[in-house]
């Protein structure tokens, strides 16, 4: 197996998250909030797009990459790539804080989180199809078998290190209060 299949394997899973994401939409745009839905949401950004997903890309693949002799339009689309990611990171804080705002009455921000909503709804299809399509298979043909099977083996490193990071977070959190 390639060691990219894992990433798009998960992108297949951002994209039935996104699709719940579209009926929330669609909620929402007539003034139907349910807070649990938008918390969800960005916990699942966070967590699985942005923490497990494209902490593998950051931390791994595109670190590996920055040592490979990549053309003009490699290094150009993995550019794009690092700076969707803080675009993506931008929009879920923004969406985030949105949601915080209606929660404390402030009922102006219902457009606000339909229209960061929205963005996230453009974005990460377009996103995602830019590593599928037209990044992931020809940059993973710079790496020899052995670096694609050490590149395989530090993906599954970084997800058992990530479960654990997770509930110790968790476990903190609860002996916070």
């Amino acid at each position: 197996m390639l060691p990219i299949a894992p990433l798009m394997i998960e992108h297949r899973l951002i994209e039935r998250r996104l699709s719940l994401a579209r009926r929330q939409l669609a909620d929402l745009e007539v003034g139907k909030v349910d807070d649990s839905l938008l918390v969800d949401l960005v916990a699942f950004i966070r967590q699985y797009a942005d923490r497990c997903h494209h902490g593998k890309e950051e931390d791994l693949l595109f670190v590996a990459l920055d040592a490979k002799p990549l053309s003009s339009d490699q290094a150009r689309i993995l550019g794009e790539l690092r700076a969707e990611h803080i675009a993506g990171r931008k929009l879920t804080h923004e969406l985030n804080t949105a949601r915080a705002a209606y929660q404390q009455g402030e009922f102006d921000a219902l457009h606000i989180i339909v229209g960061h909503i929205r963005q996230l709804l453009d974005f990460y299809p377009r996103h995602i199809e830019k590593e599928d399509r037209n990044f992931f298979l020809p940059v993973i043909k710079l790496f020899s078998p052995a670096e694609q099977e050490e590149l395989f083996r530090a993906f599954w490193e970084f997800d058992a290190k990530l479960y654990h990071e997770d509930w110790a977070h968790h476990v903190s959190e609860l002996e916070a209060g």
